[in-house]
């Protein structure tokens, strides 16, 4: 069974949480993936190791972490690779994939268009 788990970076702000379970539940519903968690790599709970689990625990067999990261960096080439091969060592029959950040989607341009004109 496939499952997705939206990772965002996390924040101080109760408001991040709110806004990313929105986007996970809003996901979920457009996509009809049954297991679609979100997780946080600082500050904010569930992590992403736990975010894993829960997908794991829910009987997924392949995960697609859905990096919610505007470009690559630290955290999306160093960090986030690094949680997901602890998982995936400890779940060797789990399939774990990681998505590009949200930057480089050949749609990004017409994003930032719409905001200019919405702004």
């Amino acid at each position: 069974m496939r499952a997705v788990l939206l990772v965002s970076h996390g924040s101080y702000s109760s408001k991040v949480k709110e806004e990313v379970g929105k986007l996970s539940e809003t996901l979920k519903l457009m996509t009809g993936i049954e297991i679609f968690e979100y997780a946080f790599l600082e500050v904010e709970m569930p992590d992403i190791a736990a975010g894993l689990e829960t997908c794991i625990q829910k009987g997924s067999t392949e995960i697609l972490v859905l990096l919610n990261f505007l470009n690559s960096g630290r955290h999306v080439n160093n960090d986030i690779p690094s949680i997901v091969r602890e998982i995936q060592d400890k779940h060797p029959h789990i399939t774990i994939k990681l998505s590009q950040p949200i930057g480089q989607h050949p749609k990004i341009k017409e994003l930032f268009v719409d905001l200019i004109r919405l702004t």
